[in-house]
């Protein structure tokens, strides 16, 4: 079983794809015939030219959508693609949950021809966000021990750029900073569910936090801390885009 299979079972509910973060997802894939979508959970942010997607959660696979792209139950470190077979390899928010990250990045290099687009994040400034500074620092930790380093991953990649991608303040899409103005999310069990750093600390860990939380937001402390915030359409919570051009 994989994590997945405990944690995914309410994506389709609760990590709806956001459509502003999907145009810049696609923007980073404009000119590519075909993807295979690496990850592909139930099928958030795959572009119209995927042509597979590979997961390794049965519970993901029965959750995509009618009319999407075909996924087969595979894992990242050994994809079963023909080399060169796709124009660009996608991964959203996965690589950290990968076994062998060397290994993963190794065959999305050998199946794409042209180009790598991983969704990920930046540790350092996700450490920031008021959340985990705050109130939970055992998501944190959790956060940070999967969190991959963005010069290891440009590394791996043989070069990669690196854009931001801002978190809009009504973002659909359920991940760990998506609520950074809505705060109240965090206490309803059913989103923290859906938020894999969340989802796998130990309850007890967190159970002080998100009294404390609760109490901020009952007394309007959480509000006067945080006013700057209501006046932000968007959040910079280290959310990245990570690109790679594959030599031809």
């Amino acid at each position: 079983m994989t994590v997945y299979d405990q944690i995914g079972r309410t994506y389709r509910t609760t990590r709806r794809p956001d459509a502003r973060i999907a145009a810049q997802v696609a923007s980073a894939l404009s000119g590519m015939g075909s993807v295979v979508n690496v990850g592909a959970g139930a099928g958030s942010y795959e572009p119209a030219g995927t042509a597979v997607g590979v997961e390794p959660s049965s519970t993901m696979i029965g959750q995509r959508p009618a009319g999407s792209a075909p996924c087969v139950r595979a894992v990242a470190e050994a994809l079963p693609l023909r080399s060169g077979s796709v124009d660009a390899a996608l991964a959203v928010l996965t690589i950290h949950h990968w076994s062998d990250l060397e290994a993963g990045i190794a065959q999305l290099r050998r199946v794409a021809r042209r180009r790598i687009v991983i969704l990920t994040w930046d540790q350092e400034v996700f450490d920031e966000f008021w959340l985990v500074r705050e109130y939970l620092p055992a998501a944190a930790a959790v956060s940070a021990g999967h969190a991959v380093p963005l010069p290891r991953l440009a590394e791996l990649l043989g070069g990669a750029r690196v854009e931001p991608v801002p978190v809009p303040h009504d973002c659909t899409d359920g991940f760990g900073a998506a609520f950074w103005r809505r705060p109240a999310a965090y206490l309803d069990r059913g989103v923290r569910a859906g938020i894999s750093m969340l989802a796998q600390a130990e309850p007890s860990a967190l159970a002080a936090g998100l009294a404390a939380l609760a109490r901020d937001l009952d007394s309007g402390a959480w509000e006067e801390r945080h006013r700057e915030l209501t006046a932000l359409d968007r959040f910079d919570a280290g959310y990245r885009l990570v690109v790679s051009d594959q030599p031809g």
